[in-house]
């Protein structure tokens, strides 16, 4: 019979993990990997039947992910985030996905939220991530907004899954911070090349545009305003910190 095991990646998720895990308790497996936490997530994991590694992530989140899919003891993994949750109707896809066994990769959709309410628009409109695959054959690339490479066609699930991304702005304003840095040490790896004109003047300017205007996020109203605007500081973050290093 076909097992699943879902896997999810922390680090200080204690508000999180809980509800997370029991989102997930149709699943053969959980496996948590968590990356150092200090405060009480690997303790309610644990209590909550989850299997717990103690894995540094050492900002490398692909590694993680890897690291994770040797750890797994099934042949289908699911991987989710500790912010997220599976609602029945999909817990209810995924068990008639594992029984028919076709190998495939299935995306799923995110409805995200921000402080507990519906983001419809802009950065945060519901988005479609590939998390419900064959566990061979699978292998994450990428130090920041890692993806996994597979030669298993792509299909959607019908349900979705709810995604609680931000409780706070401070929350909200270290991950920006976080990314920014990674992208640009990863720009810096790949030799990326870095015009002061095109990217750090015009770039951040045509990422406000895109989300608020073309991704519409004008129409979630004052939130949708404050988070493109963020993401124009986002982009122009991570490439004047790319420069700069350049520069040294």
């Amino acid at each position: 019979m076909n097992k699943l095991s879902v896997i999810i990646l922390t680090h200080n998720e204690e508000n999180n993990i809980e509800a997370c895990i029991q989102s997930a308790n149709f699943a053969d497996e959980i496996l948590v990997i968590d990356d150092n936490s200090d405060d009480k997530t690997v303790y309610l994991a644990q209590q909550n039947g989850a299997k717990v590694i103690s894995h540094a992530l050492n900002n490398d989140f692909a590694a993680q992910r890897n690291f994770a899919l040797s750890s797994a003891t099934h042949d289908w993994v699911l991987f989710l985030d500790a912010d997220e949750r599976i609602t029945e109707p999909l817990a209810k896809e995924i068990k008639q996905i594992i029984q028919n066994n076709q190998k495939i990769a299935f995306q799923i959709r995110r409805l995200n939220h921000f402080q507990g309410k519906r983001v419809r628009f802009g950065t945060l409109k519901a988005d479609f991530v590939t998390r419900l695959f064959p566990k061979d054959g699978v292998q994450y690339v990428g130090q920041v907004h890692e993806s996994p490479q597979h030669a298993y066609p792509t299909q959607k699930c019908t349900a979705s899954m709810l995604h609680y991304t931000y409780e706070t702005w401070a929350q909200y304003f270290n991950k920006l911070n976080r990314y920014a840095e990674l992208s640009a040490q990863r720009y810096q790896q790949q030799g990326k090349k870095v015009s002061f004109f095109k990217d750090i003047i015009l770039r951040p300017f045509w990422a406000f545009l895109r989300v608020y205007f073309f991704n519409l996020g004008f129409l979630d109203g004052k939130m949708g305003y404050l988070l493109a605007i963020n993401h124009y500081f986002y982009t122009l973050q991570k490439y004047q910190r790319y420069y700069y290093l350049q520069t040294k």
